[in-house]
Parts: C-alpha cells; structure tokens; sequence
C-alpha cells in the first residue's frame, strides 16, 4: 500500500476527493485534483483512463486511486502511473438503472486481484444491499484479496429536512454501514458518498479509517471555494480525534 495513504488510514485521518468515476474532463479533472493538494487531501481517486492517469501524475504528488467496474480497465490504468484501484463509484450509475449484485462485485474483485496481483485494491459494497448482506460481502471481499472496504449510499438518501439534520440524513446509509462493516472486518474501512464536514466526525466515530468526499467538491465552479471545503473536510477529520480523545 502507498505509505502516504497506509498511514493516514491507520490514524484514521484518510480523506480521499472523488472526480468522478465518468469524469474525463481533463480540465475539470485537474481543478478538482489540484484543490485536494492544496487543501490537504491524502489521495485522489480519478476515472480509470491511462491518458487522464498520465495527464494528473504530472500534476499532483498525491497517490492516484483510479476508480473502474472494469478489470482490464483498472490495470490499464496502474501500467499508466495509478497507484492504487477502487471497484467502485456505483452510485453514478444507479440512476441509469445498473445495479451491481454481490456476486458481480465478487467476480470483479477476484479477476481484478488475478491481474493486479501487487496493487492496492478497493472495492465498494452496494449500499442497495441489505446491511447484513453488505457486512457478508466485506468479508468475502477481504477473503478474495480487498485491502480497503469503502461504503456508499448518499446519492440514493432522501433527506426530509434542510440544514444540518439533513446532511445527517444523506450520509445515513454510508454511516450504518460504516459501522457495521468496520467491526467485521481486518482491513481499513472507507466512509463515503454523501458526507460533508458536518458527517465526517460521525463516519470516523462509526469506524471508519478515513472518508471519500465527492459532489461536495467537484459540484463547485470556482477553485478556491474546491480548496476551502476540502480543507473543512481535513479540520473535520482533525476534530474527529479530538473528540474521540475528550
């Protein structure tokens, strides 16, 4: 595992920023990975595209974590500079109606294993799972080679209330599992999809060893305000130990 990103998540200060698993804009791209360097991010997970890899590994001394549900495309991707992969991002395609069973996230996992025998690999648990079925997954998961468990759900949350009771809503799904799975399983669990610096805390007090922050970031036009919430995200992580310590 990259020693940046073995470290932070054994102190439980990971924060990864997502650009998004269909995101090519090269551009696009770049703003968001140079804000989560400049804010303080430990890694970056990008689209699993050797050009775009190519293009940000000039750009950032941050790992690259390269997102995919496609095997062959994840080891492209590490030939072409990424350091780490992620069998994930699933939410960008719930909408168009994909889902992704246990057994087909099992399947990916054990030939993405087979063709990157040495590479750190994440791997996602559809939160469309019930949670029982989600802490099963995680284990086979570890079992079949995962070395990270990263949660989802906030894209599929239906918040009722504004403000702070609904960012608590929308990370709901991503916390449970969070919790559940971190105390099933040997290896790092990343809390992710729809948490803000309000959640993060509540992701690292479920278990978790670190968050993956994505709209709340790449949602934004203007460099400065990118910057801004990830460092919010690094201050809530910050806090989140001193909370557990009081």
């Amino acid at each position: 595992m990259n020693r940046q990103v073995e470290q932070a998540l054994k102190a439980r200060q990971a924060l990864k920023v997502i650009s998004g698993l269909n995101n090519f804009d090269l551009s696009r791209v770049s703003m968001i990975v140079q804000a989560a360097e400049a804010g303080g991010a430990t890694f970056v997970d990008i689209a699993a595209e050797p050009n775009l890899v190519r293009s940000i590994g000039r750009l950032t001394s941050l790992p690259i974590c390269v997102s995919a549900v496609d095997a062959q495309q994840l080891a492209k991707a590490v030939q072409a500079g990424a350091d780490l992969v992620e069998i994930g991002n699933f939410d960008c395609f719930y909408a168009q109606g994909r889902l992704f069973s246990a057994e087909e996230v099992l399947a990916l996992t054990r030939e993405t294993r087979t063709l990157l025998p040495n590479t750190t690999l994440s791997v996602t648990v559809p939160h469309i799972l019930p949670l029982d079925e989600q802490v099963t997954l995680a284990q086979i998961l570890v079992e079949n080679g995962a070395d990270i468990i990263q949660t989802e759900g906030g894209t599929s949350s239906q918040p009722t209330h504004s403000g702070i009771l609904g960012l608590m809503e929308k990370a709901a799904p991503t916390l449970a599992a969070a919790y559940a799975i971190s105390r099933a399983v040997s290896v790092p669990v990343l809390c992710a999809s729809g948490l803000s610096d309000v959640t993060v805390p509540l992701a690292i007090a479920s278990g978790a060893a670190g968050v993956g922050v994505g709209s709340a970031i790449n949602r934004l036009n203007e460099p400065l305000a990118m910057v801004a919430v990830v460092r919010g995200l690094v201050e809530a992580l910050q806090h989140s130990l001193t909370y557990s310590q009081v």
